[in-house]
């Protein structure tokens, strides 16, 4: 082997060593606040998701109040029961949910990562710099259920949301390891103005809708 074959060999050498003690460095030194921005950085678009979805449902008409709650009524009209069509409220858990889950998964691999400007002098160059590659490594445990919200809306008039709480766990791969943590949401996926009185019995109960 050539002299400069040697020198260029041993150069290659003591870089790939530097490189791996500044990596095991870094890795050291920045792996809470990477782990804490990578999860911050899921959460956001995961919660993105779960609202674009259902937005979207809402807009095709999947997810309508009439089809999830109806009412009985006595001869006089009055509302004597709010009843839960439990088929239809378990037919959207399962379908929303296989619909987020395929969102999350398929996620835009280029809007994850995290710029290491983000963890060195933040103060300075946040969201620049080369990025740490983020990847959503798996989604499990996904579940939702269904609440009911009743507020004044005017005079003998209730206003009835119904709520889909979801929750989520997400596995995440960044520098090679895996952290898990749940994502939680919270939206409204349906409502309406009630005219007359909320059968006390309902209301009292606080018109929790399972969605199990």
């Amino acid at each position: 082997m050539c002299r400069i074959c040697r020198k260029l060999l041993r150069f290659l050498l003591i870089s790939l060593v530097l490189f791996c003690l500044l990596l095991v460095f870094f890795r050291y030194k920045y792996a809470s606040a990477i782990k804490r921005l990578a999860e911050t950085q899921v959460r956001n678009i995961t919660s993105d998701l779960i609202n674009d979805a259902i937005d979207e449902q809402i807009e095709i008409g999947t997810i309508q109040y009439d089809r999830m709650v109806y009412f009985e009524k006595d001869l006089d009209g009055k509302i004597t029961a709010l009843k839960t069509n439990m088929s239809e409220v378990n037919r959207l858990k399962t379908n929303i949910l296989d619909l987020i889950n395929d969102e999350i998964l398929a996620a835009d691999s280029s809007r994850l990562g995290i710029p290491i400007g983000s963890l060195i002098f933040p103060e300075f160059f946040s969201g620049k710099g080369i990025q740490i590659p983020v990847t959503i490594h798996s989604v499990s445990n996904s579940d939702a259920s269904f609440t009911s919200n009743f507020s004044e809306a005017g005079i003998n008039q209730t206003l009835q949301q119904i709520i889909m709480d979801i929750q989520i766990d997400v596995t995440v791969l960044v520098l090679g390891k895996t952290n898990s943590f749940t994502i939680s949401s919270h939206i409204v996926v349906a409502e309406t103005v009630i005219v007359g009185q909320v059968p006390n019995t309902y209301f009292q109960a606080g018109g929790a809708l399972n969605g199990s």
